[in-house]
């Protein structure tokens, strides 16, 4: 039997942070990355985060978006608000990002497989609105209730949906789990302050091909 080790409870994990004109050269299919942007939901997102995170957990705050690798190419699945789409990496050459190496949840390769076969058949899904509206509300108001469509992600939610294919628990529904939520739960450390964001890439509209 597969033995499930809850988040809090995970090592730090292994990351690395990218300045503006830099770029991962070997990201793993599973890995994720952290990193910012600027649209609506971006700064609801970050607004919630601020509520939830406080105090010496203020800097897992620092991270509004997250994105899965796919392949060792650097190719993404991403959720954005056009929809969840495949990006590459290099969109994000001019912002600060974090990648997230998830060695330490993994049972094996075939872990990772089942984690990029779920991104991979995410592609398409509409963004969700609602979840980002759910989290909202029980943020402000202290509530448990959450809701959301099924078939929507957000893009941490996306993340860790897929991270449950690993050895990952979550200590709420995944689905309305925030980046600053994965950050947490993998250690990971912000950059020193000098490193600045850069320019945050445009959230591109989903194109589906006919």
């Amino acid at each position: 039997m597969r033995l499930h080790q809850p988040f809090a409870e995970v090592a730090a994990a292994d990351h690395e942070t990218f300045g503006p004109g830099q770029t991962v050269r070997d990201p793993r299919p599973g890995d994720f990355i952290l990193t910012h942007g600027e649209a609506w939901t971006s700064r609801l997102i970050r607004f919630g985060q601020r509520l939830r995170y406080h105090g010496a957990d203020a800097k897992y705050a620092r991270w509004n978006h997250a994105a899965m690798f796919i392949n060792e190419a650097g190719d993404l699945v991403e959720a954005l608000g056009g929809g969840v789409q495949e990006r590459n990496v290099s969109v994000y050459e001019g912002t600060e990002y974090t990648v997230v190496r998830i060695q330490k949840v993994v049972g094996g390769d075939g872990d990772r497989e089942e984690v990029v076969d779920f991104a991979e058949w995410s592609r398409g899904q509409p963004y969700g609105f609602l979840a980002i509206l759910s989290i909202s509300i029980g943020l402000i108001f202290g509530g448990s209730l959450t809701f959301a469509f099924d078939g929507q992600s957000i893009c941490s939610g996306l993340v860790a949906r897929a991270l449950e294919r690993t050895k990952a628990i979550f200590n709420r529904e995944p689905s309305q789990i925030m980046p600053a939520d994965l950050a947490k739960y993998f250690r990971v450390e912000p950059p020193a302050a000098s490193v600045p964001k850069g320019v945050v890439p445009p959230r591109h509209a989903l194109v589906v091909s006919p």
